[in-house]
């Protein structure tokens, strides 16, 4: 239970990140997807917590986001920014938007596999590498 609720705040730290327009944009963001400490979120590491992610939703370990699970995953997710004061992102080109069934759901059977889920890291990595060198810094959550 530990696990899945580190990891589940470790999820949610990508949509409150995104959604936040106070304080230290993306600061949270880093700090949880960062895993070696030096500030910058390599495309390997958003890879790595995804799936860390992932484990922590798939109750029954079958590799398979099913209904159910995804649920529970989207109300953690909501419940998470409701309590930090965050409103969810809008807009197609939001990256918190990159977590949704919608957008991991690749053969739009109403549920997720494991492989569906990390395919679609690179471009969801993309969507928030703002400057597209390859990483993901606080300058990426930078208003432009």
């Amino acid at each position: 239970m530990k696990l899945l609720l580190t990891t589940a705040a470790i999820l949610l730290s990508a949509s409150t990140a995104f959604a936040s327009g106070h304080g230290n944009p993306g600061a949270h963001f880093i700090e949880n997807w960062d895993t070696n400490g030096d500030a910058i979120v390599s495309l390997e590491e958003a890879t790595e917590r995804r799936a860390d992610v992932f484990n922590a939703f798939d109750a029954d370990s079958d590799d398979i986001l099913n209904a159910e699970e995804y649920d529970q995953f989207d109300e953690a997710r909501a419940n998470d920014m409701k309590e930090n004061g965050m409103g969810a992102g809008k807009g197609k080109n939001n990256p918190a938007n990159g977590m949704a069934r919608e957008y991991t759901d690749q053969d739009s059977n109403g549920q997720v596999s494991r492989e569906e889920f990390i395919a679609s890291v690179p471009d969801w990595f993309a969507q928030i590498d703002k400057n597209s060198d390859g990483v993901v810094t606080k300058d990426d959550f930078a208003k432009r």
